[in-house]
């Protein structure tokens, strides 16, 4: 594979699609619990972000249902700019009574766990400086260790900020999938998108990414090896982003995804294709 077939380092994840039971309920969620700025809704949809951009579709299908055993998504992850911004969601989270799945520190990174009312994965998270990311033999070496929840209150000075919300630096920083095949995914998101394999975790985990971030795309098959698709009724992930810095880098991808038998179909915003898991990635640019 030739250099001109890795993704530019400038790539980056945009936004999140997701299908919910209860738009009224999701809404209320994001935007009370979790400090989103509501941007727009209309027919059935609302999009939410952070300052101007948005970063969470939300698309109500009122028969939706939680599916377990499937591909799809595990979480998305929304990356605050400063650890002080990350204990600003802590304490939003704490004084609203949000039910949390855990905390971890990885080394890279800070991180709190939560799902949405339809069991949809959020990961909210601080990056550490890459200078202090940890390496094992030259390579990144992400770990799982307690979270000093202490330690990330203490950026705050005890004054009441939590009716700012979320921050106007803050994005999605990556998207965590339930894939059925490992081989198979890292074949699709290295070998024909064009991302870098940067971490494997056994072998039911990878971590791949663009311009050395520590993970853009994890990879795993803790739903089962070969898990089917969500079925249509089913909420969760519809597609997400992978934002490119031009036309001409996307049409690239483009280009190879077809070349690889992928089917690419144009889109609003974008091209969609899917990964041999069924999980719809937009590409923009």
């Amino acid at each position: 594979m030739g250099m001109d077939e890795k993704l530019p380092a400038e790539t980056t994840i945009g936004r999140v699609r997701l299908a919910v039971s209860s738009l009224d309920r999701a809404v209320q969620f994001y935007t009370d619990r979790l400090g989103f700025r509501l941007h727009r809704r209309q027919n059935g949809a609302a999009e939410l972000g952070a300052g101007e951009r948005d970063l969470v579709e939300l698309v109500e299908q009122p028969d939706a249902k939680r599916v377990l055993g499937t591909t799809g998504l595990y979480h998305f992850a929304v990356l605050t700019p400063s650890r002080r911004a990350l204990a600003k969601s802590l304490r939003r989270i704490a004084e609203t009574r949000t039910p949390v799945q855990g905390f971890a520190d990885h080394g890279v990174s800070e991180a709190i766990y939560l799902p949405d009312p339809d069991g949809n994965g959020i990961e909210i998270y601080r990056d550490r400086p890459r200078e202090e990311w940890p390496l094992r033999d030259g390579r990144l070496a992400m770990v799982t260790d307690p979270l000093d929840l202490d330690g990330i209150l203490s950026e705050l000075d005890g004054r009441d900020e939590l009716g700012e919300g979320l921050e106007p630096g803050t994005v999605i920083g990556h998207v965590h999938l339930h894939v059925r095949d490992i081989a198979e995914a890292e074949a699709f998101y290295c070998g024909v998108l064009g991302f870098d394999l940067v971490q494997r975790y056994g072998h039911t985990a990878s971590f791949v990414s663009a311009g050395g971030y520590h993970h853009h795309l994890g990879l795993n098959t803790w739903a089962g090896v070969g898990a089917p698709p969500p079925p249509p009724e089913a909420v969760g992930l519809r597609w997400f982003e992978v934002v490119l810095p031009d036309r001409m880098s996307m049409q690239a991808v483009v280009e190879r995804a077809r070349a690889a038998g992928h089917r690419a179909e144009e889109h609003e915003s974008g091209v969609l294709v899917r990964d041999p898991s069924g999980n719809g990635v937009l590409l923009v640019g």
